[in-house]
């Protein structure tokens, strides 16, 4: 059954969910199958269709993923803080101590996650070109985030991590992925949360991301 949601309540209400996720309700495939064959209807450059999606749900191997998962978070480095940063991210202090919050959360409690989803990409952008850059990830990206809306639709919960890139190599030799030729995208818990009452969020104003005619 899915949640009746108009198409601006799922756009909007589709979070980063890492607090309310139920860990002791299994996920059952046929809804992991439902969200994958609404994901592959996103576009895709070249209509190439390379997009993949690893699910892990089998305890064991669960526990190894989450393993990988923990030692990778701390390797995690991205690109330094600017100004103006650092301003975006203090607009609505409330809400990304919210965000770090949940993360902590997420992380003590990672190996109780019912299942992870590994979508993964048909070639690697390690030093390519912007323009493969931007069309292997424009070939993924859409995937995953009608994903995503699927899982909302469906009481599910998800968010987005890149906590796989410090030891992308490790988990791909984990789940048998051939390295040299395929791309681990994101590394995304999936679960059903704890209510559907999610909200928009608060965002800096328009004003400061529309740009008419020109950059100003």
């Amino acid at each position: 059954m899915t949640l009746h949601l108009t198409p601006d309540e799922l756009l909007s209400t589709t979070r980063a969910v890492r607090r309310r996720l139920d860990f002791d309700r299994p996920v059952p495939r046929r809804l992991i199958e439902e969200c994958v064959d609404l994901a592959t209807q996103a576009p895709t450059g070249r209509n190439r269709q390379r997009w993949h999606f690893l699910v892990v749900t089998e305890p064991a191997r669960r526990r190894a993923v989450a393993d990988i998962f923990l030692r990778a978070l701390p390797l995690a480095a991205g690109q330094p803080l600017t100004d103006r940063d650092v301003w975006r991210m203090n607009y609505h202090a409330a809400s990304t101590e919210r965000v770090f919050d949940g993360l902590r959360h997420l992380v003590e409690n990672i190996h109780r996650v019912p299942a992870f989803v590994i979508p993964a990409v048909e070639g690697r952008t390690d030093r390519a070109s912007a323009a493969v850059q931007s069309g292997t990830w424009g070939s993924i990206l859409p995937a995953v985030w009608s994903f995503m809306f699927a899982a909302r639709a469906r009481s599910l919960g998800t968010t987005w991590t890149t906590a796989q890139g410090p030891l992308e190599r490790e988990l791909a030799a984990t789940l048998g992925v051939p390295y040299d030729d395929v791309m681990l995208a994101a590394f995304i818990p999936l679960a059903y949360t704890i209510g559907t009452d999610f909200k928009p969020a608060r965002r800096i104003p328009r004003d400061q991301v529309l740009h008419w005619e020109r950059w100003k």
